[in-house]
């Protein structure tokens, strides 16, 4: 089975070498549509062995991602965006699933690196060059609908999904939607779909959650309201709806509805790495409220759903420490530690359980690390870690 890289790209000079460095060795071409790039884009692109073509921006992404498709010769495709990159672990389990007979799309898992929410979420970036499967929306363009209109036609076809995490995605952390303007882009190319598809689920939920995050709340939550009655068995959109409610229901400080639009989350049947959030979140509701059993609980589910989830080892030892539990608490933060050896906070609350068992000598190596740490990316804690520690004689 022969499979293709398929991209559409503007000024993304900075990302796309690793992008494309990570999934060069695994398909038979690359496929670049750039879209007006200023930079030195095009040209990363051809001298790492892409195709590049060129297309003029129309504010419409899924015309922009069609028309990337014509040039495609692979009986797959594999779609990225420049700022993300495919993990090495899961090409074996890739290239087993193109080469059975019955899918016609494969999710992929999604890590969010550096989101300060979801940390996961499902993406269908993976499918059969059918003639009928196109892009449609403005903005975050999917070929779902164009596969289940198939799927109604064809049925003999199947959509399956790769267990573990086969992108890793940096769009979402804080720089980059600064830098790229991203909040403004979807807005505007989302209204304009909403105008004209009012009752659609996941215009609702993206749309209502970017209104939530840039602090319209009233705005996103009347969306997300209206996504939850159209939805119907749409499973993962409800997950979505109902985590963004969550959210916004906790910026108003009203605890017990978010808790319950949380809890609606994850009773929903989808992939279980899709629910982290809404665990953790649930969890640091829950212990804001005093229920430590309750929190400790959701933190422990999300370390059964992800072992490696880093923030659900420091939370769970941040409610060891609260019930006076010291050991579980010290063994906790040092797992977020090994797991992430830049965690500050872990560090700092290591030293103070240290400090309480009386450890000192490693208490103080401990605040030491995190001193250190937050000189690099918070000198105004790190100034004040260090005057406490002077005021207790411990520096």
């Amino acid at each position: 089975m022969k499979l293709s890289l398929c991209m559409i790209v503007k000024n993304e000079a900075a990302t796309l070498p690793k992008c494309l460095n990570s999934v060069r060795k695994v398909v038979d071409e690359m496929v670049v549509l750039d879209t007006g790039s200023i930079d030195r884009t095009p040209n990363i692109a051809q001298q790492l062995g892409a195709k590049v073509y060129h297309f003029k921006w129309c504010n419409d992404f899924s015309a922009a991602r069609n028309a990337a498709l014509k040039y495609v010769t692979g009986d797959w495709i594999l779609v990225l965006d420049a700022d993300e990159t495919l993990t090495p672990t899961i090409v074996p389990q890739l290239r087993e699933a193109i080469a059975r007979d019955e899918y016609l799309l494969i999710n992929l898992v999604r890590q969010e690196v550096g989101a300060e929410q979801s940390p996961y979420s499902l993406v269908s970036r993976l499918f059969r060059n059918h003639p009928d499967i196109r892009f449609d929306r403005p903005y975050h363009a999917l070929v779902d609908d164009s596969v289940s209109a198939i799927l109604t036609k064809e049925p003999h076809w199947q959509v399956g999904y790769l267990p573990g995490v086969a992108l890793l995605h940096t769009g979402y952390q804080k720089s980059a939607i600064a830098q790229n303007n991203k909040y403004a882009k979807a807005a505007t190319a989302m209204s304009g779909f909403l105008a004209t598809h009012p009752d659609d689920p996941y215009v609702c939920s993206k749309l209502g959650a970017l209104y939530v995050e840039t602090g319209k709340i009233s705005q996103g939550m009347e969306l997300l309201r209206r996504g939850i009655t159209v939805a119907e068995e749409n499973y993962d959109i409800l997950y979505e709806l109902h985590y963004h409610l969550g959210i916004a229901y906790s910026r108003l400080q009203k605890s017990p509805q978010a808790i319950s639009h949380y809890q609606a989350a994850i009773k929903l049947p989808i992939y279980p790495m899709l629910k982290l959030g809404a665990y953790n979140n649930l969890g640091n509701l829950l212990k804001a409220a005093g229920d430590f059993n309750g929190a400790k609980t959701a933190y422990a589910t999300t370390l059964k759903i992800d072992p490696t989830f880093v923030v659900g080892h420091y939370n769970l030892a941040m409610i060891f420490k609260a019930l006076g539990l010291f050991t579980d608490a010290i063994a906790y933060y040092q797992n977020a530690i090994r797991l992430n050896p830049n965690y500050a906070e872990a560090y700092q609350n290591l030293g103070v359980v240290l400090l309480k068992v009386g450890n000192h000598q490693d208490s103080l190596t401990a605040f030491r690390k995190a001193i250190a740490i937050h000189e690099r990316y918070n000198p105004e804690e790190a100034k004040r870690l260090r005057q406490g520690l002077r005021e207790m004689e411990l520096m």
